[in-house]
């Protein structure tokens, strides 16, 4: 992994030697998790949980939401839901409103509802919407909600921002220009909030997730025999980011690809040129199936 610690962070794991008996930085913190209901947000409020956090659960479905809920407090922890679709600006609104009166300041955000799309240009020249609604739960959920958050955060000098982002936006994969053209906007506006904030100890992690096996990525057949991380394997990423408070979290491959991108660009566009040939749209992104 491609980590830039903290100083704390730093202190935790070097000299302290991460000693498994030490409480969690969790311990009694509020932390939101969007995309709650299911694959990583699920494994990570319940993990959180389990570390002693006060976890915000929030997500469009309200009856897995409360499945969420219920089974975290079964297991002794504590949860609160908030129905929500994060595409909605006055319902987005509604809920940093609802949370920061029931709560105060959220010391941490999650933010891990999002759409992908794998779709060829030349299948999008009449789906401007594919770009607009990746934009609306990819970018502008994020963003309304960290400005909504942030002012609390900073007036009590503390807070952290976890964005679940894509190594897409160090590897430019083809096919996912829309995908990864949203999650590399909020990786971009987060490293420079990050830096506006950084005196008032409000830090951001852009987690730049490898695939992970959920619900979305099961309409892509090119997905079926890939390798793929757990939601759980992903969620114990999401509480590294969390308690560490690392400025990102990479994957060897996107790493590499990056540097490459930026020393090789007209090899490397080539590469990906050819792999994609290798791995042509489904049928549904050709039109051939429903959307």
């Amino acid at each position: 992994m491609n980590l830039f610690l903290t100083p704390r962070a730093f202190l935790r794991r070097q000299v302290l030697g991460r000693v498994r008996d030490l409480p969690s930085p969790l311990v009694g913190r509020t932390v939101l998790v969007t995309g709650a209901s299911s694959g990583i947000g699920e494994a990570t409020a319940r993990a959180v949980a389990a570390r002693g956090g006060v976890v915000l659960l929030v997500a469009r479905r309200a009856g897995e939401l409360e499945r969420v809920r219920s089974g975290i407090e079964a297991d002794g922890g504590t949860a609160y839901s908030y129905v929500c679709d994060l595409t909605d600006s006055a319902a987005t609104d509604e809920l940093v409103a609802a949370v920061l009166v029931e709560h105060g300041a959220v010391d941490m955000l999650v933010n891990n509802a999002g759409r992908s799309i794998r779709r060829s240009l030349e299948y999008s020249y009449d789906r401007m919407h594919d770009f607009e609604r990746t934009m609306a739960i990819n970018y502008f959920g994020p963003v309304r909600l960290i400005l909504g958050l942030l002012p609390a955060m900073r007036a009590q000098r503390f807070g952290h921002v976890v964005n679940i982002v894509t190594w897409g936006v160090q590897i430019k994969a083809p096919r996912f220009s829309a995908y990864i053209a949203s999650k590399t906007a909020l990786d971009t506006f987060s490293r420079i909030a990050g830096r506006e904030a950084y005196a008032d100890n409000v830090t951001f992690t852009n987690l730049r997730l490898s695939l992970v096996r959920t619900d979305m990525i099961t309409a892509t057949d090119a997905y079926a025999q890939a390798p793929a991380k757990s939601p759980e394997q992903a969620a114990m990423l999401v509480v590294r980011a969390l308690e560490d408070r690392p400025l990102t979290i990479s994957t060897t491959i996107g790493t590499v690809s990056e540097v490459l991108n930026l020393l090789a660009p007209r090899l490397m566009d080539a590469v990906a040129s050819a792999g994609a040939r290798r791995f042509p749209d489904s049928p549904a992104a050709r039109g051939e199936s429903a959307d």
